[in-house]
């Protein structure tokens, strides 16, 4: 064994390192046995799990209550405003039947317990505006939505790992204070004025990317970029900042110490361990990005969550309003419990932790 790869294992994870301490039967100091791994699988399965679900459900029937409550006090009526046109022509009795077929003279708490009933059975009622049912409305908005989101934080993820990689690499050290600059400059650029921006040049003056009947690629490259900028920003202040408390750390300098070139440092010892703090806000980013596409699809003219979610406040409907609240809400925490699902595995101090807590 080489001796760098000897200094591969992770050694602030407690794994064996040449020199270490070691126990009576050769195995190093803080290594798990199977038994004690198994404890942890158990801790895990029996309690850390089912205790973050059922805080995850808790969550959400929070977040439910809360759009509830904010929705009905809301100023004005969606159905008298929608029906009560005179082009219409409908009769008071007709305007009365419809009222009572989205049953919004019932008590507030009847209307709560029948909607709630209704998210439970997926049955998300129908909008106002349209009489479509909101969950179809949902189905066809939210894998345009999906799309976007996931290709704008993948390119948010590759452009925060590159400035973090460039700052910290010794070869580009010549402009390390520029680089660090650039987060603050992508954070402080606000969505619709780069969006804007990006149209005028790369569409109108360059003539490169169609915004009028784009393809399905084509359309898809100015909204990404324009959702990616403002993302990438804080993912590579805080992939920096790890970096930076990493390399502080007194493993780092044995590994130096060792005969580790710069470049294994980096990509073995310290990106591992500096990515795991950068994991947690790449979640909730991502879980933001779903219900922070508003603009984007707005400025652009997408069809998705953000288009159906602002005509949704321009006419009062209640029922898309409420169902888009909750499908945010929905994906924020699952990208979240996964992410806290995912960390004992990636941080086995955190898995000992919890194990040791059982």
């Amino acid at each position: 064994m080489t001796a760098e790869a000897s200094l591969e294992a992770g050694v602030p994870d407690g794994a064996p390192t040449p020199g270490a301490p070691r126990t009576r039967g050769g195995g190093a100091v803080g290594r798990a046995t199977p038994a004690g791994r198994g404890g942890r699988v158990l801790a895990l399965l029996t309690g850390y799990v089912p205790r973050r679900l059922g805080q995850a459900l808790i969550v959400l029937w929070i977040a439910f209550t809360a759009a509830f409550v904010l929705l009905q006090a809301m100023p004005g009526d969606a159905i008298m405003i929608r029906f009560e046109n005179p082009e219409l022509g409908l009769s008071p009795e007709q305007i009365a039947d419809i009222r009572a077929s989205y049953g919004v003279d019932d008590p507030v708490l009847i209307q709560y317990l029948h909607t709630f009933a209704g998210f439970i059975r997926g049955d998300f009622g129908y909008s106002v505006q349209s009489g479509t049912p909101v969950r179809q409305l949902i189905a066809e908005a939210f894998p345009q939505t999906l799309v976007l989101a996931a290709a704008g934080f993948v390119l948010a993820v590759l452009l925060a790992f590159a400035i973090a990689f460039l700052s910290a690499s010794a070869r580009f050290a010549w402009i390390r204070t520029a680089l660090r600059s650039v987060p603050s400059l992508f954070v402080s650029v606000p969505v619709f004025w780069l969006g804007i921006v990006l149209i005028q040049f790369f569409s109108f003056r360059l003539g490169w990317v169609a915004v009028i009947n784009p393809g399905p690629v084509e359309g898809l490259i100015l909204p990404v970029l324009t959702l990616a900028v403002p993302i990438a920003a804080p993912i590579a202040q805080i992939l920096t900042r790890s970096i930076d408390e990493v390399y502080t750390q007194p493993f780092v300098r044995v590994v130096q110490a060792k005969g580790a070139s710069p470049s294994w440092v980096l990509w073995r010892n310290v990106l591992k361990n500096a990515t795991l703090p950068t994991l947690t806000m790449a979640g909730i980013l991502f879980g933001e990005l779903i219900g922070g596409a508003v603009v984007t699809e707005t400025v652009f003219g997408r069809s998705g969550i953000g288009r159906i979610t602002e005509q949704a406040v321009a006419n009062q409907d209640t029922p898309v309003l409420q169902a888009v609240v909750l499908l945010a809400a929905t994906v924020f925490v699952l990208i979240n419990l996964t992410v806290d699902l995912i960390y004992p595995k990636l941080d086995p101090r955190l898995a000992r932790r919890i194990g040791g807590s059982r």
